[in-house]
This record gives structure tokens, C-alpha cells and sequence, in this order.
């Protein structure tokens, strides 16, 4: 997974019943845009976090989800 400053993490619910999560990534602290992240949540809540799967990246730039679960291809 790949994403950048701006970008939304989606986070899917596990269980029925759980509601999707996002996050903004306001800082990627691994190399060419790999984790770790560190994110602010809807709440203001920020934390540094490895995604795993159920993990959408929302592309800032171009304003739609990229690829889930699998490394971001440029077109």
C-alpha cells in the first residue's frame, strides 16, 4: 500500500454492525509513501498506524479510492 499527505484511509467494519472509519494521513513516515502512517481520524484523534486489510486509500489528488489492499499503481 501506498499513500501520500492528504490522502483518506478507508477503514471497513469487521462484524455487522461496526461502520466504516476514515482517517487523513497527515504524515508518512516510511519510504516512497509506504506505512507506517500517521493519521488523524474524523474525531481529531491522531496515531501512527501500520493499515491492514479492509484498507481503502482515497487518492487527495485525484479524488477517488485507488487500489485496496494492494500497491498503488500510476497511470
Amino acid at each position: 500500500m501506498q499513500a501520500h499527505k492528504g490522502d483518506v484511509l478507508r477503514f471497513t467494519g469487521r462484524a455487522v454492525g461496526n461502520p466504516e472509519h476514515r482517517a487523513t494521513v497527515v504524515e508518512v513516515l516510511g519510504r516512497n509513501g509506504e506505512p507506517p502512517y500517521r493519521v488523524r481520524y474524523e474525531d481529531g484523534h491522531e496515531t501512527e498506524i501500520f493499515p491492514g486489510p479492509g484498507c481503502v486509500t482515497e487518492s487527495a489528488a485525484e479524488g477517488r479510492p485507488a487500489r485496496s489492499d494492494a500497491t498503488r499503481h500510476r497511470v
